[in-house]
């Protein structure tokens, strides 16, 4: 039984969430608190001295970084369980490919809008950076918007790109609910809406959706 140690809303730890899903792997989910401190005990430096989550382990194995993580399940998690990653070798590379520039350029970016909105008191935000941040997040959105599948998910059935992807988005949109004005739901084009829309069609989303969100 693989211990999933997370924290609701992280887009990092729906990741491997997804991924786990995906792949029918057996886990158990250890919710951990920002809030409460609980990624500065002890215990949890242990296993991840950068005090972050997602951390996964299994046996005497402990991985962090999700990217990592999703890596580890597809070899730990053979077929018959369900890929992650395409089996061809180019569709593989274009896969790898996608999940590092999300996470270099659009995932960099959505940071930085959750550092400048979320993690910044209204009274003391700053419309310029903010405007700034929220360009760069968009512009990488029309770049995905022209990667974007026409149907189905990115380089074939759904995997660990879908994954990548889906969090980053839905946190950047969630950013509307404290800023309204930040306007990226409008930024989302076409394809990447319907595929928003596919993802949340996938039989273990709704399990998988951050649960404090769930109740706001």
């Amino acid at each position: 039984m693989i211990e999933f140690y997370g924290a609701s809303g992280s887009p990092y730890v729906w990741r491997v969430w997804f991924a786990l899903e995906h792949k029918h792997a057996p886990y158990d989910l250890k919710m951990l608190s920002f809030s409460a401190g609980d990624l500065k005990t002890p215990a949890f430096v242990a296993l991840n001295p950068r005090r972050k989550v997602p951390v996964v382990v299994d046996g005497d194995v402990v991985v962090y970084e999700s990217a990592a993580i999703v890596e580890y399940l597809e070899d730990r998690f053979p077929p018959p369980s369900p890929p992650l990653l395409p089996a061809a070798v180019g569709e593989r590379a274009i896969a790898r490919r996608l999940i590092r520039e999300i996470d270099e350029y659009l995932a960099r970016a959505m940071e930085s809008m959750v550092e400048e909105v979320l993690f910044t008191r209204p009274e003391r935000w700053n419309e310029t950076a903010i405007g700034k941040v929220r360009g760069t997040f968009v512009d990488e959105l029309a770049r995905f918007e022209g990667y974007a599948p026409t149907d189905g998910f990115f380089v074939g059935a759904a995997g660990a790109v879908d994954h990548a992807l889906y969090p980053i988005i839905a946190l950047a949109l969630r950013l509307e609910r404290r800023k309204p004005d930040i306007a990226i739901k409008p930024a989302v084009g076409v394809k990447l809406a319907a595929w928003m829309r596919r993802v949340e069609s996938l039989p273990y989303f709704a399990k998988t959706y951050p649960p404090h969100w769930k109740e706001t």
